[in-house]
This record gives C-alpha cells, sequence and structure tokens, in this order.
C-alpha cells in the first residue's frame, strides 16, 4: 500500500466554492509514477484520505496551473476538521487500487 501524510494548504477557486488541498511536489511526483498507465478520466488519482476525525474516498486531480495534484475537501470535512481556505491542514492519503 502506498500512504503519504503531508501538510497541506487549502484553497478556494476563485469566482467558486471548491476548496481544494494541494498536493506537495515530492508527494505528486511519486504518486504520478506509481500510477502512470492507470489514471482514470483528467488524469485523476483515487485515493482515501483522513484530514481530521473524517476519511473518505475521493480522487485527486492533476492542475496544470499549479504543476501538482490538488486534493477536493468538501465543505462537511472541513466543518467537521474545523478548517477552511486559507487554513494548512495535515492529511493522510493511500493509494487505492495501485
Amino acid at each position: 500500500m502506498s500512504e503519504f501524510r503531508f501538510d497541506a494548504p487549502l484553497f478556494q477557486v476563485p469566482n467558486g466554492s471548491w476548496v481544494f488541498a494541494e498536493v506537495p511536489f515530492a508527494v505528486a511526483d511519486e504518486v504520478d509514477e506509481l500510477t502512470s498507465g492507470r489514471q482514470g478520466g483528467f488524469g485523476s488519482v483515487r485515493v482515501e484520505v483522513t484530514l481530521g476525525p473524517t476519511t473518505w474516498r475521493t480522487s485527486l486531480f492533476p492542475d496544470k496551473g499549479r504543476r501538482t495534484f490538488v486534493l477536493p475537501v468538501k465543505r462537511a470535512v472541513r466543518t467537521a476538521a474545523g478548517v477552511d481556505a486559507g487554513d494548512t491542514v495535515r492529511v493522510a492519503l493511500r493509494l487505492v487500487d495501485v
């Protein structure tokens, strides 16, 4: 199993309601290498994530502008952890199907 732990800043998409965590470059490079040829639509990577008290399954998505993967963090997860855009969060991430 491929697991990672890292701190990531949360950011909100301009003119939108989506909030994402930016995956550190070193982690993103390793995820890209481990999942090469097995990525889903739009280059997505299936993951299981723990942030605060919440664990859920979602996907990482490549962000060409940021040159890394981003992790969508829904409102319920942010509320449970007491965080929002502008905060830095501790993330535990496990690759699914690798």
